[in-house]
Protein backbone atom coordinates (compact mmCIF):
# COMPACT_ATOMS: atom_id res chain seq x y z
CA UNK A 1 0.00 0.00 0.00
CA UNK A 2 2.81 2.43 0.84
CA UNK A 3 4.53 1.77 -2.50
CA UNK A 4 1.33 2.88 -4.32
CA UNK A 5 1.38 6.20 -2.47
CA UNK A 6 5.06 6.73 -3.26
CA UNK A 7 4.45 6.13 -6.97
CA UNK A 8 1.45 8.46 -6.89
CA UNK A 9 3.19 11.25 -4.98
CA UNK A 10 6.55 11.21 -6.73
CA UNK A 11 5.70 10.23 -10.30
CA UNK A 12 2.03 10.20 -11.27
CA UNK A 13 1.03 13.52 -9.69
CA UNK A 14 4.06 15.38 -11.13
CA UNK A 15 3.29 13.91 -14.57
CA UNK A 16 -0.28 15.18 -14.25
CA UNK A 17 1.00 18.61 -13.25
CA UNK A 18 3.27 18.62 -16.30
CA UNK A 19 0.23 17.78 -18.43
CA UNK A 20 -1.63 20.66 -16.78
CA UNK A 21 1.25 22.95 -17.71
CA UNK A 22 0.90 21.82 -21.32
CA UNK A 23 -2.80 22.61 -21.13
CA UNK A 24 -1.94 26.10 -19.85
CA UNK A 25 0.33 26.58 -22.87
CA UNK A 26 -2.47 25.52 -25.22
CA UNK A 27 -4.96 27.78 -23.43
CA UNK A 28 -2.51 30.65 -23.76
CA UNK A 29 -2.20 29.91 -27.47
CA UNK A 30 -5.98 29.84 -27.92
CA UNK A 31 -6.45 33.04 -25.89
CA UNK A 32 -4.38 34.98 -28.44
CA UNK A 33 -7.54 35.32 -30.55
CA UNK A 34 -8.93 37.76 -27.96
CA UNK A 35 -7.90 41.31 -28.78
CA UNK A 36 -8.63 42.81 -25.36
CA UNK A 37 -5.83 42.03 -22.86
CA UNK A 38 -8.22 42.02 -19.88
CA UNK A 39 -10.54 39.54 -21.59
CA UNK A 40 -7.55 37.40 -22.60
CA UNK A 41 -6.22 37.37 -19.02
CA UNK A 42 -9.63 36.49 -17.59
CA UNK A 43 -10.10 33.68 -20.09
CA UNK A 44 -6.69 32.22 -19.29
CA UNK A 45 -7.34 32.41 -15.53
CA UNK A 46 -10.76 30.78 -15.85
CA UNK A 47 -9.53 27.96 -18.03
CA UNK A 48 -6.49 27.31 -15.83
CA UNK A 49 -8.62 27.24 -12.66
CA UNK A 50 -10.99 24.77 -14.30
CA UNK A 51 -8.09 22.71 -15.68
CA UNK A 52 -6.30 22.60 -12.33
CA UNK A 53 -9.43 21.32 -10.64
CA UNK A 54 -9.93 18.76 -13.38
CA UNK A 55 -6.35 17.47 -13.08
CA UNK A 56 -6.33 17.48 -9.28
CA UNK A 57 -9.69 15.82 -8.74
CA UNK A 58 -10.25 13.66 -11.85
CA UNK A 59 -7.16 12.95 -14.00
CA UNK A 60 -4.58 12.35 -11.27
CA UNK A 61 -6.77 9.98 -9.20
CA UNK A 62 -7.75 8.14 -12.39
CA UNK A 63 -4.12 7.57 -13.40
CA UNK A 64 -3.33 6.66 -9.78
CA UNK A 65 -6.05 3.99 -9.81
CA UNK A 66 -4.74 2.67 -13.12
CA UNK A 67 -1.23 2.45 -11.68
CA UNK A 68 -2.60 0.69 -8.57
CA UNK A 69 -4.49 -1.76 -10.76
CA UNK A 70 -1.39 -2.48 -12.83
CA UNK A 71 0.64 -2.91 -9.65
CA UNK A 72 -1.83 -5.43 -8.22
CA UNK A 73 -2.09 -7.38 -11.48
CA UNK A 74 1.68 -7.41 -11.92
CA UNK A 75 2.13 -8.83 -8.43
CA UNK A 76 -0.34 -11.60 -9.25
CA UNK A 77 1.42 -12.48 -12.49
CA UNK A 78 4.83 -12.65 -10.84
CA UNK A 79 6.51 -9.29 -11.30
CA UNK A 80 6.27 -5.55 -11.56
CA UNK A 81 7.02 -5.33 -15.26
CA UNK A 82 3.51 -4.08 -16.15
CA UNK A 83 3.70 -1.19 -13.72
CA UNK A 84 7.21 -0.25 -14.83
CA UNK A 85 6.13 -0.36 -18.49
CA UNK A 86 3.11 1.86 -17.77
CA UNK A 87 5.21 4.41 -15.87
CA UNK A 88 7.82 4.50 -18.64
CA UNK A 89 5.08 4.92 -21.22
CA UNK A 90 3.51 7.75 -19.20
CA UNK A 91 6.88 9.51 -18.92
CA UNK A 92 7.58 9.05 -22.64
CA UNK A 93 4.14 10.45 -23.54
CA UNK A 94 4.67 13.53 -21.35
CA UNK A 95 8.15 14.06 -22.83
CA UNK A 96 6.84 13.71 -26.40
CA UNK A 97 4.01 16.19 -25.74
CA UNK A 98 6.42 18.68 -24.15
CA UNK A 99 8.76 18.39 -27.11
CA UNK A 100 5.91 18.97 -29.58
CA UNK A 101 4.43 21.95 -27.72
CA UNK A 102 7.60 23.79 -26.73
CA UNK A 103 9.87 23.04 -29.69
CA UNK A 104 7.46 22.74 -32.62
CA UNK A 105 4.58 24.80 -31.18
CA UNK A 106 1.11 24.24 -29.69
CA UNK A 107 -0.32 23.92 -33.20
CA UNK A 108 1.44 20.56 -33.52
CA UNK A 109 -0.81 18.84 -30.96
CA UNK A 110 -4.12 20.50 -31.84
CA UNK A 111 -6.62 19.29 -34.42
CA UNK A 112 -6.88 21.48 -37.54
CA UNK A 113 -10.28 22.81 -36.44
CA UNK A 114 -8.79 24.25 -33.22
CA UNK A 115 -5.97 26.21 -34.80
CA UNK A 116 -6.02 30.00 -34.45
CA UNK A 117 -6.79 31.87 -37.65
CA UNK A 118 -3.79 33.41 -39.41
CA UNK A 119 -3.85 37.20 -39.17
Amino acid sequence: MKNTHVVRNYYVLPCCLLLLNLCVEIVSYKARVFGDPFLRTGAIMGMVLFGGSLVGFVVSPMIGRLVGSLQRSSRRTGGELGEIFFLLLLGALVFWLYYRVYIIGPESVLPMEWLNPKI
